[in-house]
């Protein structure tokens, strides 16, 4: 009883994270559009997160000592990177296409582990990553000779890469054996959230920003809506509340789960850009949006034919390891996605 409670809390914290991190962008491109360079939209982001989770940072301060590489290369991937390159890329690409190519993060990290740590991958695994690239191309309507902005595409591509970057750092610490010595997934996210903060400050430089937008109003499809109202729904919402059911959810749901609930967020961030922004897709992409979504699952989730004794990339928990089931549960579960 107590087991089936756990699994519909986290599922409902999973969906609730979910909605949460695909709003950020329709809320921020709005801001961007009143004069906010994204950098700065990101600035604001995750620095009013970081000023948020400030007392759960001051809680695991002990990571600073034990896990330095780990919070400065979340920092400067998983927060920094993935943000950046996510906002100035809705910037020229609609929102859900900037999302969907984001997607394609569980299909490189396959192409990381087998070309860079030389590890077999699952038939099903390379499977998902075919399915991706094809959803892809139709996302982007390649046979119309890319009529989408170029620079709008690879700075989308960027933000995947560095969403691999998050999920090859989350294998730091999961399989060491006594559960005190892993690092905090809620403490890590609090110290990404300030390195990513005071990195962005240096290339931001937010002391340039035009701080009257704030106290403005933005357009959201005709519609005039306060901008201060949409920085907090990207702070408090879409990066606070998000990370924070996200990596609760995963602690409380299978792997193959967490992925389909996660894939849920490219679905959610298209919608409500549908509906709040005017942003349609046509058929093609609808298709290709869907089939970049089952690929990634696929990649992310394949079973391994291979015995426990030899791990292979895309692969679920091995029975009985709980290092394995918590890594597993790491890679599929939220990350810092926009």
């Amino acid at each position: 009883m107590h087991a089936s409670q756990g699994r519909s809390a986290g599922l409902g914290l999973a969906l609730a994270s979910a909605f949460a991190f695909g709003g950020s962008g329709v809320a921020a491109k709005p801001l961007i559009e009143a004069g906010l360079d994204p950098l700065h939209v990101v600035w604001l982001r995750v620095a009013g997160a970081a000023l948020v989770l400030l007392p759960v940072a001051w809680r695991h301060r002990d990571l600073l000592r034990r896990k330095p590489a780990l919070l400065v290369g979340f920092g400067l991937l998983a927060v920094a990177g993935v943000q950046a390159f996510y906002f100035a890329s809705i910037s020229r690409i609609p929102v859900g296409v900037a999302l969907l190519i984001e997607y394609l993060a569980p299909a490189l990290v396959l192409g990381w582990v087998r070309f860079v740590q030389r590890r077999p991958v699952t038939r099903a695994a390379a499977l998902g990553v075919v399915l991706a690239a094809g959803g892809l191309a139709c996302v982007v309507q390649i046979w119309s000779g890319l009529s989408f902005d170029l620079v709008g595409l690879l700075l989308a591509l960027a933000a995947a890469c560095c969403q691999v970057g998050y999920f090859v750092l989350s294998d730091q610490g999961a399989g060491e054996a006594e559960e005190a010595e892993r690092p905090d997934p809620v403490g890590v996210i609090a110290y990404g959230l300030l390195i990513g903060a005071l990195v962005l400050t240096v290339v931001a430089r937010p002391w340039g920003m035009d701080w009257g937008v704030l106290g403005g109003r933005a357009d959201m499809d005709g519609v005039s809506v306060p901008a201060w109202l949409l920085l907090g729904w990207i702070v408090l919402i879409a990066t606070v509340l998000a990370y924070v059911t996200g990596v609760i959810s995963v602690r409380r749901l299978s792997p193959q789960v967490a992925g389909v609930v996660a894939c849920l967020e490219a679905v959610v961030a298209t919608v409500l850009a549908w509906i709040l922004l005017g942003e349609h897709l046509d058929a093609p992409q609808i298709i290709g949006g869907a089939v970049v979504l089952v690929g990634a699952f696929i990649a992310q989730s394949s079973t391994p034919k291979a015995p426990p004794s030899e791990p292979v990339a895309g692969s679920g928990p091995t029975a009985g390891t709980e290092a394995s089931t918590e890594r597993d549960a790491q890679l599929s579960g939220r990350r810092t996605a926009p």
